[in-house]
């Protein structure tokens, strides 16, 4: 079993840890607000004080963590709490957050240069699949470090090796881009039928099984139908991963029309006061574009 450091126990990153526990690994939490750490107190972890704490002992450093500023924040830029300080050579460090591709790369040089192996290992699921372990986790990095990772990781759900550095993150933009169009897409038709007279939960299950079918459909088509926002992803976190794409296309020369215009429609959503809502709460923004006075 490995000594693991966790940093960052969001809603994301307790229920992962709490798997991980469940397996007979050793963990160190830290977070910055200290309470989520300690909600895993029960399970069997200990709580550290600082990320420097949390990682001193930890052969595998998982980080869960919001944006990738926040990531190099806690791994460099944090004074004498810095991770970096205390990770040994050997350490293996796992970024299971959505930053950017070159981010990744930046971070995994820098480790790299104290002996530490990095992988970009960013996840699909929700807290659903972080809950049952069926995550699906894009890895970037190098293969020896995917093949060391692959036990640990698959406590946690499907772990695919993409790449190298950086493929991670790149396919988790891809697997975002997806999921913010769909969402797009299933609001729209929802509120279509809903406007035409028609039963939007009859209609989500006579498209059920059909080419329309999908995980968006089944889970979140199911949240708009019942009206249940409460988050369990987060729209702020979908738009902020949707402006990465575009980021990133832009740096490839890329157009991409569709994400641009989802990307816009996230923006107005957060903008009109739905940034906390689970991201199905995109249809409480083209909802309130329906009233006269919507736009």
């Amino acid at each position: 079993m490995s000594h693991i450091a966790l940093l960052g126990c969001g809603l994301m990153g307790q229920p992962m840890a709490r798997r991980l526990l469940a397996a007979g690994h050793r963990l160190s939490a830290w977070n910055r607000t200290r309470a989520k750490a300690e909600a895993l107190l029960p399970d069997g972890a200990t709580v550290a004080s600082s990320p420097a704490e949390a990682v001193a002992q930890a052969d595998i450093v998982i980080a869960m963590l919001q944006d990738g500023d926040a990531v190099r924040e806690v791994l460099f830029d944090a004074g004498p709490s810095s991770a970096i300080h205390t990770m040994r050579s050997g350490t293996l460090f796992i970024d299971m957050g959505s930053i950017l591709p070159e981010q990744a790369r930046d971070h995994a040089d820098r480790l790299s240069a104290s002996g530490v192996d990095a992988l970009d290992a960013p996840v699909s699921g929700g807290t659903l699949g972080a809950e049952a372990g069926t995550l699906a986790i894009m890895v970037g990095g190098p293969a020896e470090a995917f093949e060391r990772a692959r036990k640990v990781l698959a406590v946690l759900g499907r772990p695919v090796h993409v790449g190298p550095t950086g493929s991670g993150q790149l396919t988790k933009l891809a697997n975002q881009m997806i999921v913010g169009i769909t969402i797009g897409a299933v609001a729209e038709a929802l509120l279509l039928a809903e406007r035409g007279g028609a039963d939007p939960a009859k209609v989500r299950e006579a498209l059920r099984g059909g080419f329309a079918e999908s995980r968006i459909l089944e889970v979140h088509g199911q949240r708009m139908v019942e009206g249940d926002f409460a988050k369990r992803g987060s729209l702020a976190i979908q738009l902020k991963d949707l402006r990465n794409a575009m980021h990133t296309a832009a740096g490839m020369q890329m157009d991409a029309p569709i994400t641009a215009a989802l990307t816009s429609l996230y923006a107005q959503a957060a903008d009109h006061g739905f940034a906390d809502l689970d991201q199905s709460g995109l249809f409480c923004e083209l909802k309130r574009r329906q009233s006269p006075h919507g736009r």
